[in-house]
């Protein structure tokens, strides 16, 4: 792409990491310079600021100057700046590190509506469950190399693991968790002394049979917990988990 590609550029907005604003311009000022690198109709241009702050619900802080702004409010002048010339393809790079709770959820919330007016985003995160979230279609790189794709459901189906039930239990024996390893469906079981964690392998439900071992077995036993894999798991398993630089 040449850098005088206007056509092809103003149908692209970016939202890097690290926020990228002026401290010198108010947060209208700001969005009015971004969205003015594509729109130069003055009138044109005013009511698209207006939307992206209301988009962002910063409309009560047009005003303020971004040193002014707390780390939520400064994420969401960062995407109003990336998207006030409402783009077809929207780039996101992790717009919700080191922000709070109810920060993220709107930003993730806004994300999703994009989508829905006919955005096409390209989100990269390292936050597993966000991803799940909002994503429809994913890659997973490992070193820049791209090392499995699909639906969240397809990269599920990738690993060996699959359901994890965890019981609170109140006394077990050695002979009773080895029982426990060498059924077909279970990959792995974990006794610390209060919960016994059992990994069923891929696509199979072990709850029922559980519960029929646990009556049988006479063991006493509190409450039961059952969780599906997740994104992380698949993370996990197919990256590994040895720490990296």
């Amino acid at each position: 792409m040449s850098p005088d590609a206007y056509d092809i550029k103003q149908n692209i907005g970016i939202v890097m990491q690290d926020v990228a604003v002026f401290d010198e311009l108010t947060v209208y000022d700001n969005i009015d310079y971004f969205c003015g690198l594509y729109v130069k109709d003055k009138s044109k241009r005013k009511l698209l600021v207006e939307e992206a702050l209301d988009f962002v619900k910063l409309t009560e802080y047009k005003k303020f100057y971004p040193k002014k702004l707390s780390g939520g409010l400064l994420r969401r002048l960062n995407i109003a700046c990336g998207i006030a010339h409402k783009p077809k393809l929207i780039i996101l790079d992790e717009p919700t590190v080191a922000v709070d709770p109810q920060s993220r959820n709107k930003i993730l919330e806004g994300i999703v509506e994009l989508n829905k007016n006919g955005a096409t985003i390209i989100y990269t995160s390292h936050y597993m469950e966000e991803i799940e979230q909002i994503c429809s279609r994913i890659v997973i790189l490992d070193s820049g190399k791209e090392i499995a794709s699909g639906t969240k459901e397809d990269l599920k189906n990738m690993i060996s693991i699959g359901e994890k039930i965890t019981v609170e239990v109140y006394g077990i024996s050695d002979v009773q968790l080895n029982t426990l390893q060498s059924m077909d469906s279970i990959s792995t079981v974990d006794f610390d002394g209060t919960s016994l964690t059992i990994r069923s392998k891929q696509n199979k439900n072990n709850l029922e049979k559980i519960l029929e071992f646990i009556k049988t077995e006479n063991i006493n036993f509190g409450k039961i917990y059952t969780e599906l894999p997740t994104l992380n798991d698949v993370f996990l398993e197919i990256t590994g988990k040895e720490l990296r630089d």
